[in-house]
């Protein structure tokens, strides 16, 4: 499984669904987890973002398949990254060869 970070912000139809039914973040985190990834955690942000959710997928097709769902709602818009861990990210650094 692979980490990958996700920062969405909510249009004004978004916006109005939440705040008509803020339980519709946990509706679409269950859909999210239907499709095979996992959510690990999540925020809500103040600042040019609206949320941070990280998540745990099998690899880069299944997150591309759940932004693709989210985004074609078009109540908002993502930004995905992926995340290494630094034990992973010093190793492979380790390994790297000699510049």
């Amino acid at each position: 499984m692979s980490t990958f970070l996700m920062l969405s912000t909510v249009g004004p139809d978004g916006a109005a669904t939440l705040a008509d039914n803020p339980g519709r973040l946990k509706e679409v985190n269950a859909e999210v987890e239907s499709m095979g990834v996992r959510v690990l955690a999540q925020w809500a942000l103040l600042g040019p973002y609206d949320f941070c959710t990280i998540l745990d997928a099998p690899d880069e097709m299944a997150i591309a398949r759940v932004a693709l769902m989210l985004g074609s709602r078009g109540t908002l818009k993502t930004l995905t990254l992926s995340a290494i861990p630094i034990e992973d990210y010093v190793e492979a650094v380790r390994q790297a060869p000699a510049g």
